[in-house]
């Protein structure tokens, strides 16, 4: 009874964790001769931490990653261009609490994206709020947002993100409303919140995206270069090198081909 009451209790101050192993800690307390003041305070701990872990997949959650990409399973070893201590570096979050950017630039299949959610994942973890919208996306929510006079709420919501994550900048072209939007929303965090930007496109290109907008496209580079680290990934697509890679069974028939041919 005495158990069920503490329990009780527990999920009534939203103690999840510590209801969850008050038994388990209880029987550890007893066999180990715990003091009072010992148990309690593996009962606080198990409730910090689950408490921290919570947030971090709420964290996650909110992010909207379209998949889960980590550090640990980015080839670097075949990644050109891409400096693992510099990406480890970023990990830490150094440049969040300095409100400074990243732009990831390069060809199509290079692994930018998997660079930008992997940063973002170690950014959560940290507990910061995260935000990824591929930038069509985000124009588009924009837009909407306008026209259903909602915009200040969406830019609000957004200036709140620790770090906001734009992918795949370059390939949909927006028209000169779209990008002015885009720009207010960059523009509104500069020097305040950081922000993460994926291109396959060379900077000279830029303004073909933004509606041959120099002068907008300009003042954008602008800011997102400044207090920037610019990481210009190389090669051939990851994709396609795994497609020219010959399959088990293909390279176990060559070699038995070849084997017949000796």
């Amino acid at each position: 009874m005495v158990a069920d009451l503490v329990r009780k209790h527990a999920r009534q101050l939203k103690m999840p964790g510590a209801a969850r192993e008050l038994e388990a800690l209880a029987r550890q307390a007893r066999e180990e001769k715990w003091s009072y003041e010992e148990y309690v305070q593996e009962v606080l701990t198990v409730e910090v931490a689950s408490r921290s872990d919570s947030a971090v997949r709420q964290r996650l959650r909110d992010a909207r990653f379209p998949e889960t990409k980590t550090l640990d399973q980015f080839d670097f070893a075949s990644a050109d261009g891409v400096d693992a201590a510099q990406i480890a570096d970023l990990a830490r979050g150094g440049w969040l609490e300095r409100a400074e950017n990243v732009i990831l630039a390069g060809p199509i299949g290079t692994g930018k994206t998997h660079l930008a959610i992997a940063l973002g994942i170690e950014a959560a973890k940290q507990r910061r709020h995260v935000a990824f919208a591929r930038a069509a996306d985000l124009v588009r929510i924009l837009v909407e947002a306008r026209d259903q006079r909602e915009l200040g709420r969406t830019q609000r919501r957004l200036d709140r993100v620790d770090l906001l994550i734009l992918d795949e900048v370059g390939f949909v072209p927006f028209d000169r409303a779209g990008g002015e939007l885009l720009f207010n929303v960059v523009a509104s965090r500069y020097e305040r919140r950081s922000v993460l930007v994926t291109t396959n496109l060379p900077f000279s290109e830029w303004p073909k995206v933004f509606g041959g907008d120099e002068k907008l496209t300009t003042a954008l580079l602008d800011r997102l270069a400044h207090h920037s680290a610019v990481i210009t990934t190389k090669g051939k697509s990851f994709r396609m090198r795994k497609r020219s890679e010959p399959t088990e069974e293909e390279a176990s028939t060559k070699t038995t081909k070849s084997v017949k041919t000796r």
